[in-house]
């Protein structure tokens, strides 16, 4: 495992994992970020974020969604005490969207933590009819963020820009809901 970091501000924890290289990503900088998406997302409990490669999300998006690919944004909601849940990232293909929008790694990882939380507290894009894509929006110029996964996915007049097929094809953000014990995921392929 790369690094581990905690940090805690009052009540607030964010929890951030790399097991991959960041190149130019402070660690740092996206727990304190996690922080304030947390708090603007109204979270409760603490988040754990898990910065992986595009082997071990494939793995995660197999066995909880069916989809034996890599994803870039996986959400595990928890019902335990104390913790909001899980957000599995692609650093790859964060990297990849991140050139490819011409905002970089960080700024892309930073995109795929708010989205993950909103998954998180409840939103699901594919089933509402738009309040998840409002709420993102406003939260990125908050945040102080670019166009973020579902304008971009819907080609929206705010995305500036587009992805390359290939990367637009990977757009994917799962909202993973427990039901009983077993974990489900729903999201687009």
């Amino acid at each position: 495992m790369r690094g581990v970091r905690r940090t805690q501000i009052s009540t607030v924890t964010s929890l951030i994992i790399t097991k991959t290289k960041l190149t130019g990503v402070s660690v740092a900088e996206l727990e304190r970020f996690a922080v304030r998406a947390r708090r603007s997302t109204k979270l409760r409990g603490e988040v754990a974020v898990l910065i992986t490669t595009n082997e071990e999300i494939r793995e995660l998006n197999r066995s909880f969604r069916r989809k034996d690919k890599p994803t870039d944004v996986l959400s595990f909601p928890s019902d335990a005490r104390g913790m909001a849940g899980d957000i599995a990232i692609s650093a790859e293909i964060a990297a990849e969207n991140g050139e490819a929008m011409g905002h970089g790694l960080a700024t892309e990882l930073k995109i795929l933590i708010l989205h993950g939380m909103l998954h998180l507290g409840g939103y699901d894009h594919e089933s509402d009819t738009g309040e998840m894509a409002e709420f993102e929006a406003k939260l990125r110029e908050k945040l102080e963020l670019p166009h973020g996964l579902i304008e971009r996915a819907s080609g929206g007049p705010k995305a500036a820009g587009s992805l390359p097929r290939r990367a637009a094809g990977r757009l994917v953000a799962a909202k993973v809901v427990k039901k009983s014990r077993t974990a489900t995921a729903r999201g687009r392929a």
